[in-house]
């Protein structure tokens, strides 16, 4: 068990949650480059948690050889929304989601190809881990997810019916009972009394975090690289990484009719200095030869992300995403059926 200081500043949270209908521009300018070369407009479409890693990539990467010249017009909001966005028509060279599946609909759709995910990362670009984010001081001295059952504690976790977040979250709490040696029959009892101490259900990560903020619960369900970028702007949180957690892989894809220059972006995000921009903002690398070196608004930025005693994933501990949409998320699925008999959906 480990417990951090978290700064959750709501305004730098909630902002980046941007209309579909509205993208935005970001990048090295417009109208060529410096050295007179000619410029080129990408746009990516994601999910609103990495919006601040990209940003500052898509700055680094404007400044390179393979990257002269572009900007970008960008717009965020709830992952699986962005992907029906997308799959509905709305402009995109370059995607980056919470969930495996938010990609899936758009090789289903033709949009994305589907060798998407053949190289040597699964196209998966940023990871973090599920955390435990409790009050200033944690007055209910909350330090893993046994302590999420008590008659006590009141919790804030998005809704896993339309948020990907909280997919995450809601396995990360089952997959606890399996790490202590539980079967499957005590991890369900689990989910079903951490249901009956579900004080709201917001529809995104986002909204979860405005009902915490606000004075809703005593712990919210969020992701560690959230608790990171809050610290760094500065209000004091605690969070807690419980003995066992789960690790968040988020995928990214260039579209089939996107600019070369979208390819070139993505082998950016994946390379040393990709990373070290995404852990600067408090995503875990996904490459091993990343030398991280300080992250500003980690609890010990010298060494900011510590390896959890047991750290589930879905591919190891749940048999990968289809057959965890099957058994968890579907009309007859557990995460479903408990959802409905604990009369909160």
């Amino acid at each position: 068990m480990r417990q951090y200081k978290l700064s959750i500043t709501l305004a730098a949270l909630t902002a980046v949650v941007l209309s579909a209908c509205a993208p935005t521009a970001v990048g090295g300018g417009s109208g060529g480059t410096a050295g007179g070369g000619p410029s080129v407009k990408l746009a990516i479409v994601g999910f609103a948690v990495p919006k601040a890693a990209n940003d500052a990539a898509q700055k680094a990467f404007a400044e390179t050889e393979q990257g002269k010249g572009a900007t970008w017009t960008t717009s965020y909001g709830a992952s699986g929304d962005q992907s029906r966005a997308v799959e509905s028509g709305l402009e995109a060279d370059y995607v980056h989601f919470s969930l495996e599946g938010d990609v899936t609909r758009l090789v289903e759709a033709g949009i994305v190809s589907s060798e998407w995910n053949s190289g040597e990362h699964r196209g998966i670009v940023s990871d973090s881990v599920v955390v435990l984010v409790v009050r200033d001081g944690n007055p209910k001295n909350i330090t893993g997810w046994d302590d999420l059952l008590r008659n006590d504690v009141k919790i804030v976790t998005p809704n896993p019916g339309s948020s990907g977040s909280a997919r995450w979250n809601i396995l990360a709490a089952y997959g606890s009972v399996l790490a202590k040696g539980g079967d499957k029959q005590a991890a369900e009892e689990y989910l079903r009394k951490f249901f009956d101490n579900v004080a709201a259900l917001p529809g995104s990560g986002r909204d979860a975090t405005t009902a915490f903020t606000s004075g809703t619960g005593d712990v919210l369900i969020s992701y560690e690289n959230e608790a990171i970028l809050a610290r760094q702007n500065g209000e004091d949180f605690d969070y807690v990484v419980p003995d066992s957690t789960l690790l968040i892989e988020n995928p990214a894809a260039v579209t089939r009719d996107a600019d070369p220059a979208a390819s070139r972006y993505l082998e950016f995000v994946l390379s040393d200095q990709g990373q070290k921009i995404f852990a600067s903002k408090g995503f875990r690398p996904v490459r091993s030869t990343v030398t991280v070196g300080t992250v500003e608004g980690a609890n010990e930025p010298s060494s900011p992300f510590p390896q959890p005693r047991t750290l589930q994933t879905i591919a190891g501990t749940f048999g990968g995403w289809q057959s965890v949409n099957d058994d968890f998320f579907s009309e007859s699925g557990i995460v479903t059926r408990i959802q409905s008999e604990a009369g909160k959906q």
